[in-house]
């Protein structure tokens, strides 16, 4: 029976997640900063070619969720 409360449980985080991530998106407008438009994210563009990698983007993504994950850890 162990088995089915770490299951639920797990359901009940993703849950909780996912409720975040979609209130995040719907305040996403009225934040100060746009996720994968920050300074330092790499924009080439040359003629009708462009390339864009959201280095720094990826960074505050990684450390938040560093600190989520080591928040929750037990």
């Amino acid at each position: 029976m162990n088995g089915w409360n770490f299951m639920a449980k797990t359901f009940i985080y993703l849950g909780i997640f996912f409720i975040v991530l979609g209130v995040l998106f719907l305040l996403a407008d009225k934040l100060p900063f746009r996720l994968g438009r920050l300074p330092g994210d790499i924009v080439y563009h040359k003629g009708n070619f462009s390339f864009y990698f959201p280095w720094v983007s990826c960074l505050v993504v990684s450390v938040v969720l560093s600190l989520l994950f080591m928040l929750f850890k037990k």
